[in-house]
């Protein structure tokens, strides 16, 4: 094998060595330049893979961060929290049983046009309202 090798070379050299110098010259630039792109080359990829090693722990932060903004979402809206604050800040009080009335309102037909049947952004009159009731029981008008 180390045979091979030395005979390989002494082909090489021997073309070579038949070359004009300055077909010589354009040869050792033309080495001389690939070489210099292979090491740009890599260092561009070095830095490439740094920058994304930043960028995943940016995107680990930020996810860290989405958790805890959620956790803290649901911490603020949390329904004890926000009766809390009705009370104490705004104060809200709860209705009493007397103060609660619930009414129902009869859907429109599906075959009713919106021009014909109740709209969404007109008032309830009168005639469109269903009974009252309280609790379930009826309320007298």
């Amino acid at each position: 094998m180390k045979t091979d090798m030395v005979g390989i070379r002494k082909q090489v050299m021997g073309k070579v060595d038949g070359l004009s110098p300055a077909y010589r010259g354009l040869l050792l630039v033309a080495v001389v330049l690939c070489a210099l792109s292979v090491v740009t080359s890599q260092h561009k990829a070095r830095k490439l893979f740094i920058e994304l090693q930043k960028e995943k722990e940016q995107a680990h932060q930020m996810e860290v961060e989405w958790g805890q903004l959620q956790l803290e979402q649901s911490t603020w809206a949390a329904p004890a929290r926000v009766e809390e604050v009705a009370v104490q800040k705004l104060q809200m009080q709860l209705p009493k049983n007397g103060q609660v009335q619930f009414i129902r309102v009869k859907q429109p037909s599906p075959q009713s046009s919106p021009a014909s049947g109740r709209g969404s952004d007109r008032p309830i009159s009168s005639g469109e309202m269903g009974e009252k009731t309280y609790n379930g029981t009826k309320l007298q008008q």
